[in-house]
């Protein structure tokens, strides 16, 4: 569980990037965020993810208190909290198993874990006929997808998704979100933030709404579509 209580963020120069926000996801929530550049979405995601660390108000993740978070436990808590973005951000050197085996390469996972993991991981992402393909051979969908390959191959509880479709075209746009809904249906809590209306129409999710730093409004799918 998600759980933020009140939280503010406030930058040494003054500025306000979220005020007074609380709010709460379920376990395995599918949960989108939407609202204009600059309003706070991805101030949200760096928090969970202790990029950043709140001015106000209260975390929990999974348990979790984030006042009591000591610099050595952020690596451990990042291992529960997979993140996508919309730059891909991969190897361009490695191929595309290379890529996803690094992220367990990282953490000292053994060699054999690996090779048994990283198939499975590349079958739910549909990519086990590219393993030994390089990033600069794929499409930009087929990028996108190792990159969230990459993101849950340590079984997150939960998948940050921070405008993943935002340089796809609408059909491979479209074929991220329903990796992400796959995901969701293996039990990971996932956050997705877009600008895509067409995407938050068909979803039928919950749509959570930020705006100058607060949410103003939180609503299921047939709320969302009637406000």
């Amino acid at each position: 569980m998600i759980v933020l209580d009140r939280v503010s963020k406030i930058y040494p120069n003054k500025s306000v990037a979220l005020d007074r926000i609380s709010l709460k996801v379920d376990p395995r929530e599918f949960v989108i965020i939407i609202g204009p550049t600059g309003s706070g979405k991805t101030t949200l995601l760096r928090l969970l993810t202790r990029e950043e660390k709140q001015s106000k108000g209260k975390i929990v993740v999974g348990g979790i208190d984030y006042d009591k978070l000591n610099d050595k436990d952020i690596p451990s808590l990042r291992r529960k909290i997979g993140v996508v973005f919309q730059d891909f951000k991969l190897l361009p050197n490695r191929t595309v198993y290379e890529n996803v085996a690094f992220a367990l390469e990282i953490v000292g996972i053994r060699n054999g874990e690996i090779k048994k993991t990283v198939p499975r991981v590349l079958e739910i992402v549909g990519l086990s006929e590219k393993t030994n393909v390089m990033p600069d051979q794929l499409s930009g969908g087929e990028r996108q997808r190792v990159a969230i390959a990459r993101a849950i191959v340590r079984q997150p509880k939960i998948l940050i998704a921070d405008e993943p479709t935002g340089n796809l075209d609408p059909k491979k746009a479209w074929e991220i979100v329903k990796i992400l809904e796959r995901i969701n249906r293996y039990g990971t809590t996932v956050l997705l933030t877009t600008h895509n209306k067409e995407i938050v129409d068909k979803l039928k999710r919950r749509v959570v709404m930020i705006k100058n730093g607060k949410i103003v409004g939180d609503h299921s799918h047939s709320e969302y579509r009637h406000s």
